[in-house]
């Protein structure tokens, strides 16, 4: 056999799953006896013993991936389904782990040095705030708020969403389209923000700085900005918020001021959270594959514990518009 073997190399050899390659390896229940000779004897007639996997048998694994959140939210909850998914039926379990400093600046690095060798074989973080954490294990990441850098990352592809929610409006006749910003620190976030100004500048239309406002994806921040925004005369008449949850904040505040959505006023947000089209008034918006994200993460995570290399370091999977109930021709309703 040529080339470097992999645990696909022993699984076949053995006749046997990838899973209870693992499982074998590690020493975990669950395999009779004579599977796990069978396949502690392909490893080692193919010469597995420095493989990652394979010195596990003197590493003492853990069997736990460990998917570090900043927060538990909407969008983090969709994530941690999606690796669970690809989790399923594999010889690995879950720690979803959230610091009580995730908000603060490197938190990743704190979380890893806790975990990472004793507790978890390799982590997963969500939209850390940096990617230069140092650890032996093998880490992925989601969205992190620098964008792409020396770990594989996986993120939605945050322009072209952008870009296609703001032609949305504009394609409905709107002119005076409001814009309602996430984090400044975040690059997907600054992404959103230049898919909105592209479209603007694609369309002709002059941006306002009059109709931007900045939410930071936090409910009050996004409240104060939506009741600016929507105080006057020349109030737009659309808004595309960064995330669905600065969305529904706006329309909540549109409400309140007795703007009637979309008669008065069209809201298009961005992620598809489930309470997106739960709402009395459905939301239309960018739909990002959230549980993607996370199985995508996971299945690189697979990858790099079996010790084989990755066809791809960074990916970008693609958005999509949902046309809901929010959004119509200005002054028109499309119920």
């Amino acid at each position: 056999m040529s080339g470097r073997t992999t645990i696909h190399d022993v699984a076949k050899a053995a006749g046997v799953s990838v899973s209870t390659v693992s499982k074998a390896v590690n020493g975990r229940y669950g395999i009779a006896d004579a599977t796990v000779r069978r396949v502690l004897d392909s490893v080692r007639e193919l010469g597995y013993e420095s493989s990652l996997v394979a010195s596990s048998m003197r590493a003492r694994r853990t069997g736990v991936i460990g998917v570090l959140l900043a927060d538990f939210e909407p969008f983090s909850a969709e994530i941690l389904k999606g690796v669970g998914s690809a989790a399923h039926g594999t010889a690995f379990d879950l720690l979803a782990y959230s610091s009580r400093q995730g908000a603060s600046e490197g938190w990743e690095r704190r979380s890893l040095s806790r975990l990472s060798g004793t507790l978890i074989d390799a982590a997963i973080m969500v939209t850390p705030t940096v990617v230069s954490a140092s650890t032996e294990i093998p880490v992925v990441a989601i969205d992190p708020h620098t964008g792409r850098a020396g770990l594989p990352t996986v993120e939605s592809d945050s322009f072209g969403g952008a870009l296609a929610a703001t032609r949305h409006l504009i394609e409905l006749g709107h002119r005076r389209i409001g814009f309602l910003a996430g984090r400044p620190d975040l690059r997907s976030a600054g992404l959103r923000d230049a898919g909105y100004r592209r479209a603007l500048g694609d369309a002709g239309i002059p941006v306002d700085p009059a109709l931007i406002g900045i939410g930071r994806y936090d409910l009050e921040t996004t409240r104060e900005s939506a009741r600016v925004l929507l105080a006057g005369d020349s109030r737009p008449t659309a808004v595309f918020a960064a995330n669905d949850l600065s969305a529904i904040a706006v329309i909540d505040v549109a409400q309140e001021l007795g703007l009637r959505v979309p008669d008065d006023l069209s809201v298009i947000g961005f992620d598809d959270v489930p309470e997106a089209s739960r709402r009395a008034v459905p939301l239309t918006t960018i739909r990002q594959p959230m549980n993607r994200l996370g199985a995508v993460a996971a299945e690189m995570v697979f990858t790099l514990l079996s010790g084989a290399p990755l066809e791809q370091l960074h990916v970008i999977l693609p958005t999509r518009l949902v046309v809901r109930a929010t959004t119509s021709c200005p002054g028109v309703s499309p119920r």
